[in-house]
């Protein structure tokens, strides 16, 4: 298994084939891509413990047929990113409207997490960056990588790591030079700016790749 991280954080290097403005499949970029309505995903959600989690706060929305379980000593306004280990997964399998759906998904776990609802503009700010950097790698494996095939979310230690496989075969990096004017291509620098780091795992012999993002806790 490899890993590959194109630039540090800040960096920008040469423009890349597979970035969110320069397609993977010739298809030029749009930020976040509202593809339809929500349809049911199948999820799994793994606790610290392994053991099943219990219920969500009714407030939120959940995507039907999605397991909405959240971990257990998780109440809405705990600690963000507090306890042990937590896993969620999302297959996007004969999915359309994936973008929302991983959106969805993503807000339940964060409310399951203690990031949501949030006590404070800091706290506010961090979920609203983790929708916003869910939404952008959704979009890209749908513009550049034949669709998304799975989510992953996980919290530990006040840092939430996401990661979207697909099928591409190209090197998702930020457009550069990046021009704030120009239609499309911000995706992954977006993801590049608001992240503590990103990354591209390919494992050897299996067909595609999973590419990951962390962001942290305010606090």
């Amino acid at each position: 298994m490899s890993t590959t991280r194109p630039y540090s954080p800040g960096d920008r290097g040469p423009e890349p084939s597979g970035a969110s403005g320069a397609s993977e499949g010739g298809v030029p970029g749009s930020g976040e891509s509202e593809e339809g309505g929500v349809s049911a995903g199948h999820a799994a959600v793994i606790g610290a413990s392994g053991a099943a989690p219990s219920s969500p706060p009714a407030s939120v929305s959940a995507p039907a047929g999605a397991d909405t379980n959240a971990p257990e000593g998780t109440p809405g306004g705990a600690a963000a990113g507090g306890g042990g280990r937590q896993v969620r997964r999302l297959s996007f399998d004969d999915q359309s409207g994936v973008v929302p759906l991983a959106r969805d998904f993503t807000r339940q776990a964060l409310y399951a997490w203690g990031w949501l609802p949030s006590a404070t503009a800091d706290q506010r700010a961090a979920a609203e960056d983790v929708l916003l950097v869910v939404s952008e790698l959704v979009t890209n494996a749908c513009l550049h990588a034949e669709g998304p095939e799975e989510l992953s979310i996980t919290c530990e230690k006040k840092v939430i790591r996401l990661e979207v496989s697909d099928r591409g075969t190209g090197q998702p990096a930020p457009r550069t030079p990046h021009r704030a004017g120009r239609p499309g291509g911000h995706g992954m620098f977006i993801v590049q700016r608001l992240c503590l780091d990103w990354g591209v795992v390919r494992t050897p012999g299996v067909p595609g790749k999973r590419v990951w993002a962390e962001l942290g806790a305010p606090g």
